[in-house]
C-alpha cells in the first residue's frame, strides 16, 4: 500500500490537514476542483507555518512544504495514494458525487475517509462498490493545533480500515479515538453541543451575560478540561471517586436535567440578541485578527502541553 495521501478540498480545513501529513514527513498531494482555491493554497499553508515555526512547532517549514504537492487533476492526485482525507462541502448529495468520482479513479486498496462534523459515511457511500473501506476522520479546527480525529466507521467498514487509519493518525502525531457505531454529530459536537444549547437556554432566560457565560468555561470548566475530560474530572472531585461523586453531586445533575423543556435554544431571537451582546464585545471587521489571536494562543498552549510532555 502507498504511503501517499491525498486531501480532495483546498479549503481551511484541506490545508489544515496536508500540514498534518506533511509535518510528519508523509507525502500529500492537495486537490479541489476551484483552480483559484489552489492557487491560492501553497501561500496560505506557508503563512500557517511561519506562525508554527515561531512557536516551536515545526523547526523546517521547507521541508513541510516539500512533501506537498498541488495537482488540479483528480485522476492523477488518486492515482498513487493509500489514503485520502475528503474535505468537501457538509452536504450529502455533494458528497455522494465525490466519493463516486473517487472511486472510479482510486485504487481499491485505498481508505476513504471524510472530514465532515456529523454526517454518517453510510449516507454517502452505501452506494460505492466497495464503502468497504471507506469511513468518517473528523478533525477539530485546526487539526495541526488540535489534535483529536474522530474516526467512525459505518456498518460496513472492514476493521483493517479502521485499523490502518488509527494508526495513520497516531503516525502524524493525532489523537485518535474510535467512535464504535456511527451516530449523527460523533462525540465532540454531540458533547459541544450540549453545553452550547445549555448556554443558549441561560443567555435566552436572562441569567447570564454572554460575556461572564465565556468567562464560565474559560476561567473555570475549561482550565480543567484543557488537560483532562468530564469524567476523569468527577472521578477526582470526590475522595471515592465516581461512585461517591454521584451520590453526592447526582440528584442536582438529575434534577437539573428535568428542569429542560423542549424549546429551541437556536430561535432567531435568542441568535439576534447573542449577536448584538458579541458585537459589542467585539465588532465584526475584528472578527478576522481575532481568529489569528486564537490560533496563536492555540499554539502557544501546544508547545507549553509539548514541554510539559517531554519533562
Amino acid at each position: 500500500m502507498s504511503k501517499k495521501v491525498a486531501v480532495i478540498g483546498a479549503g481551511l480545513i484541506g490545508r489544515a490537514w496536508a500540514i498534518v501529513f506533511a509535518r510528519a514527513g508523509t507525502p500529500v498531494c492537495l486537490y479541489d476542483v476551484s483552480e483559484p482555491a489552489l492557487a491560492q493554497a501553497r501561500g496560505a499553508i506557508r503563512t500557517s507555518l511561519e506562525d508554527l515555526v515561531n512557536y516551536g512547532l515545526v523547526d523546517d517549514p521547507d521541508a513541510v512544504m516539500a512533501c506537498i504537492s498541488i495537482e488540479p487533476d483528480l485522476g492523477r492526485a488518486l492515482g498513487d495514494v493509500g489514503y485520502v482525507q475528503e474535505c468537501g462541502p457538509e452536504d450529502v448529495a455533494a458528497k455522494r458525487e465525490i466519493y463516486t468520482a473517487m472511486e472510479a479513479v482510486v485504487s481499491t486498496d485505498a481508505i476513504l475517509a471524510s472530514s465532515t462534523s456529523g454526517i454518517a459515511a453510510s449516507r454517502f457511500t452505501d452506494h460505492l462498490r466497495h464503502p468497504e473501506r471507506c469511513l468518517v476522520a473528523h478533525p477539530v479546527n485546526p487539526p495541526y493545533l488540535i489534535p483529536l480525529v474522530e474516526v467512525v466507521p459505518t456498518p460496513a467498514t472492514r476493521a483493517e480500515a479502521v485499523e490502518r487509519t488509527m494508526a495513520l493518525m497516531t503516525a502524524v502525531r493525532q489523537q485518535p479515538i474510535l467512535v464504535k457505531r456511527e451516530v449523527q454529530g460523533f462525540i465532540l459536537n454531540r458533547l459541544q453541543g450540549a453545553l452550547l444549547n445549555e448556554a443558549l437556554r441561560l443567555f435566552r432566560d436572562g441569567y447570564v451575560s454572554a460575556e461572564d457565560l465565556d468567562k464560565t468555561v474559560k476561567h473555570g470548566l475549561g482550565l480543567r478540561w484543557s488537560f483532562m475530560g468530564p469524567l476523569e474530572t468527577i472521578d477526582l472531585n470526590a475522595p471515592a471517586g465516581v461512585v461517591d461523586y454521584a451520590r453526592r453531586y447526582g440528584p442536582l445533575y438529575r434534577d437539573v436535567d428535568a428542569q429542560r423543556d423542549g424549546s429551541d435554544p437556536w430561535a432567531e431571537e435568542t441568535l439576534a440578541a447573542l449577536d448584538a451582546e458579541r458585537r459589542t464585545l467585539l465588532p465584526s471587521d475584528g472578527l478576522a485578527e481575532r481568529q489569528v489571536w486564537r490560533d496563536r494562543r492555540l499554539m502557544a498552549l501546544m508547545a507549553h502541553q509539548q514541554s510539559a510532555n517531554d519533562a
